[in-house]
């Protein structure tokens, strides 16, 4: 009798614990997209835009809509929030990610009513002289990017992004990898940045260290990698080559770790360093990385070279997979300042 009441009452527990909670909708969608291994920067922009386009229609659910509700969520963005074309097609991208990724409910075609318009606009480039000016009036980290960018083509995350052993000082050459649209590629380091670049990371060097000494300088591995190799998040070629100030709680692992530094930090000394300049420009770290292209051109190097330099497959150029000179082939121009 106690055996059947014992049987019973597991059998009817049996049930409850092997039913686990379904997770929320955008739970769903963080793990669609990291299964897929996209940045962490489009999984919060997705995720973004996916909350604002249910909260648009009053939190209903989105199998409850279907391309009449995009198009008007879509068309709003154009007449009311007057955002831009890629902003616009980003939050598309989004909702069709939700669609076909998530939900399992591909859509035949969605084409918003009003279309934000896309202004034609030229990218702001710096002369020489102003570029030189803007990197002298910064410092430490922040100046070390902006030479970086200006000197190698790299975009602003790319840069922050680079650990230790993605920087080549014998063959004067930076990996960038799972750059814009998981493309991996190798463009130069400029001479001129060598010495400050490797004072900086032997204070890196030396912040780690103390970091392992309090059992915090283990930094997030991409992908699997963690589960691969266990002790790699420890090791010094792994770790960030411009590391964050300050350390945070891993709450998931239950460790403190570092980040790389704050996009916003360099973002703020530029625009201080411009101010200071009396330059005129709407000048962000990025346009950086256009004068590096502008002014390589200037020089006369092959526009196909400079494209696989920058990563770029712009349907507008005429390109064809050339000889790969690497970071060895190209002279930086942040060497002729």
């Amino acid at each position: 009798m106690q055996i059947s009441s014992r049987v019973t009452a597991d059998s009817s527990q049996g049930p409850a614990r092997s039913a686990a909670p379904k997770p929320k909708l955008l739970d769903q969608v963080r793990q669609a997209i990291r299964a897929r291994h996209y940045s962490r920067r489009t999984e919060r922009t997705y995720a973004d835009w996916i909350k604002r386009f249910i909260l648009f229609h009053g939190k209903r659910h989105p199998l409850e809509m279907g391309e009449p509700e995009i198009n008007q969520f879509l068309t709003d963005l154009a007449v009311n929030k007057k955002v831009s074309a890629s902003t616009q097609n980003q939050a598309l991208s989004a909702i069709l990610f939700l669609y076909q990724r998530v939900l399992d409910k591909p859509l035949e075609w969605v084409n918003p009513a009003v279309r934000a318009k896309k202004p034609k606009r030229l990218p702001v480039v710096l002369t020489r002289q102003e570029v030189k000016t803007i990197l002298d009036s910064m410092d430490g980290a922040p100046r070390l990017v902006a030479t970086l960018l200006y000197g190698a083509g790299l975009r602003l995350n790319e840069c922050l992004e680079l650990r230790f052993k993605d920087i080549d000082f014998t063959t004067n050459q930076i990996l960038v990898r799972d750059g814009k649209g998981q493309k991996d590629r190798i463009t130069t380091l400029p001479a001129s940045v060598k010495e400050p670049l490797l004072a900086h990371l032997r204070d890196v060097w030396r912040v780690h260290q103390r970091d392992l000494r309090e059992s915090a300088g283990r930094v997030v591995l991409p992908y699997a990698l963690a589960r691969k190799y266990p002790n790699a998040d420890g090791e010094w070629g792994w770790q960030w080559a411009f590391p964050a100030p300050t350390r945070y709680f891993d709450r998931e692992a239950k460790i403190e770790r570092r980040h790389h530094l704050h996009e916003t930090i360099v973002q703020k000394a530029m625009r201080q360093a411009v101010l200071t300049a009396g330059i005129g420009k709407p000048a962000t770290p990025h346009v950086l990385r256009h004068s590096f292209a502008t002014h390589l051109l200037e020089d006369g190097y092959d526009i196909r070279t400079i494209q696989e330099l920058l990563g770029r497959n712009d349907l507008k150029m005429i390109y064809t997979h050339v000889l790969n000179k690497g970071g060895r082939g190209v002279r930086s121009p942040a060497d002729t300042l």
